[in-house]
């Protein structure tokens, strides 16, 4: 596999140095960008945000987002990747171990390519999913390294047979542990507002495109636990779960275990991108 590595396109095995600032403190941003048929999706919307994380904490992105796109569309092609990932990774850089951010040093980036299809029989049976306090810290709308507290309660889901956390702080819901929620009641789809409590997600921001192409209510305003387990419907979104329903939270069923009418059409709209996506590769 091809892989880039500050500036080059080398193998897979090429190291990276213990003194990186990723590996010591999570000094870092990265993305996680689709690609359906050879080709990436939202790519642009994905760039913008990993270039606003690296201002958020003080690094300066040695790429634009025209060059991102490069060099991922670059990578899809060399890889021969048909449905997959583009990981990207920027770090502040290497430097020897202080907390204080050091002078003169150059950002590391990394990118690299995945095989995945697409989730589509949990999309068609919906998932899992249990509550979790929300111990992260409290600049989650910039998409940094330090995902330990996201760690840790996407492990209790699994430990517990779901698949994803649906994390509360302080009586309100939040976020997934690696997914935007949303509810459904009323017709009306709910989700949090979009401030430094969640990370702004790209699939969020094409789902509220769609509700509003389709005159679907979508409000933004937070909820809490019981209204998340009354909701009509209840779906998580990400760039690799895509539109995905839950159907059970916390041993308790949602619209009896089954998937709702709304989150079904926002699927259609959905899946309609992804046919376009590939009848134009043809």
């Amino acid at each position: 596999m091809v892989i880039f590595l500050n500036g080059a396109y080398v193998s897979e095995d090429t190291q990276i140095s213990y003194n990186d600032r990723g590996i010591q403190f999570g000094d870092g941003v990265y993305e996680v960008v689709r690609v359906y048929h050879g080709e990436l999706y939202t790519a642009k919307e994905h760039f913008e945000r990993l270039v606003r994380s690296t201002k958020e904490i003080a690094i300066e992105s040695p790429y634009s987002v025209q060059d991102y796109i490069d060099i991922c569309n670059r990578l899809v092609k060399e890889n021969n990747i048909d449905n997959g990932t583009v990981y990207i990774q920027v770090t502040r850089g290497d430097a020897v171990r202080n907390h204080a951010y050091p002078k003169d040093v150059k950002p590391n980036v990394l990118l690299y390519t995945n095989i995945a299809e697409r989730p589509m029989q949990d999309m068609q049976q919906g998932i899992k999913a249990i509550t979790t306090e929300d111990f992260r810290w409290l600049r989650c709308d910039i998409k940094s390294l330090n995902l330990l507290g996201n760690v840790m309660n996407k492990q209790k889901a699994v430990e517990a047979g779901a698949k994803e956390a649906i994390q509360i702080r302080d009586g309100i819901v939040t976020e997934g542990s690696s997914s935007n929620v949303f509810i459904v009641k009323d017709g009306k789809i709910i989700t949090h507002p979009v401030n430094h409590y969640i990370l702004n997600g790209i699939t969020r921001r094409v789902i509220k495109q769609i509700a509003d192409e389709a005159g679907i209510p979508f409000e933004e305003f937070t909820y809490d636990e019981k209204a998340l387990k009354n909701a009509d419907e209840v779906f998580i979104s990400s760039t690799t779960q895509e539109v995905m329903p839950v159907v059970e939270i916390d041993g308790e069923n949602i619209n009896q275990g089954k998937v709702g009418p709304i989150v079904k059409q926002l699927q259609t709209k959905f899946n309609e991108q992804i046919i376009t996506i590939q009848s134009e590769k043809a």
